[in-house]
């Protein structure tokens, strides 16, 4: 056991994949000689050189359109997206080429390429730096969404990312950066994408969330329950798409009361759509309208109002005491 922060657990990973296998690549606005913007990929520039740790122009489409051109050759690309909110000018790439050439070939060909982004706020970045964007990419079919939570299952899922054959988009929520360490087993083994994990569990009502908002919903789950002395589950989605309706539904069944905890704006996000597969598979057993806690339907306000915007404990534990009491 090692004890890690999410940047030297996911550098981790990145090391040891490029180890075990030559062809996983990495690539990206200053991820080689300066190691990244936030030292993710600091000393593999050094350790592999410059054919495997590739610095490149700010081209967010360039970048993305490169490493589909690698995929498709055989290699694994690992690229970075320097910040989630700059995101959307490869979207091109990612929508009309990533995302469809296993279906325009019917299975001839695959494009196993990652891509890594920052995203999310509470850091006190600058415009286009702090939003959270994964129902934007959750929405393109062909594309699997991973968000991590802990240094250890950071490490896990990007491992997992890397070895899938399809295209991912592995979004590291920077306020988790470099917030906490916990131990991370230096034998750890890929974690299976688009499975949830059940943190703690209960009996009285179901709490699901997912990335940065895992710790203040984690404290606010501590809170009520020693207030009141129910016992809550908590579910860390951390893959969006493909969603494990399994876990969510089963739970709600055995609850009967559910708590959504999201930073990304209120309307259209994966909330939503969490709501949405209870209805389809839970709705007969739902004792009280599932509650959302959630960013606001606003642009990510700057540094002093950043932190009115995301959800805080207190407003977690009003929402969880709310559909108790309901």
């Amino acid at each position: 056991m090692v004890k890690l922060n999410m940047v030297q657990a996911i550098n981790l990973a990145l090391d040891g994949e490029m180890a075990r296998d030559e062809n996983v690549i990495t690539l990206g606005q200053d991820v080689g000689v300066n190691g990244g913007v936030f030292r993710v990929t600091d000393g593999l520039y050094k350790k592999y050189g410059e054919e495997r740790v590739i610095d490149t122009p700010l081209a967010e489409s360039g970048i993305l359109g490169t490493s589909i051109g690698m995929a498709l050759a055989g290699l694994k690309p690992v690229a970075e997206m320097q910040f989630s909110g700059f995101s959307y000018l490869m979207l091109g790439q990612l929508e009309g080429h990533a995302s469809r050439l296993r279906s325009r070939t019917q299975g001839m060909m695959t494009v196993p390429l990652v891509v890594r982004m920052p995203y999310g706020g509470g850091v006190r970045a600058l415009e286009h730096h702090s939003e959270s964007h994964e129902a934007t990419f959750a929405h393109v079919p062909g594309v699997k969404v991973v968000i991590p939570s802990t240094p250890s299952n950071a490490r896990a899922l990007l491992m997992a990312a890397i070895r899938d054959p399809d295209p991912v988009v592995f979004m590291e929520p920077k306020r988790s950066y470099r917030a906490f360490r916990e131990n991370v087993d230096e034998n750890t083994e890929p974690m299976e994408l688009g499975k949830a994990q059940v943190v703690q569990e209960g009996t009285d009502l179901t709490v699901i969330s997912w990335g940065a908002m895992m710790r203040p919903t984690l404290q606010a789950v501590d809170a009520v329950q020693n207030k009141h002395n129910v016992n809550l589950e908590l579910i860390d989605l951390l893959t969006i798409s493909p969603m494990d309706t399994e876990t969510i539904a089963e739970s709600v069944k055995k609850t009967g009361r559910c708590v959504v905890v999201q930073e990304a704006p209120r309307s259209f996000g994966p909330s939503s759509e969490i709501v949405a597969t209870i209805n389809d598979h839970a709705l007969m057993y739902l004792e009280a309208p599932v509650r959302r806690v959630t960013g606001f339907d606003v642009v990510m306000p700057f540094f002093e109002r950043e932190l009115d915007y995301i959800p805080t404990e207190g407003r977690v534990i009003r929402a969880i005491e709310e559909t108790l009491e309901f």
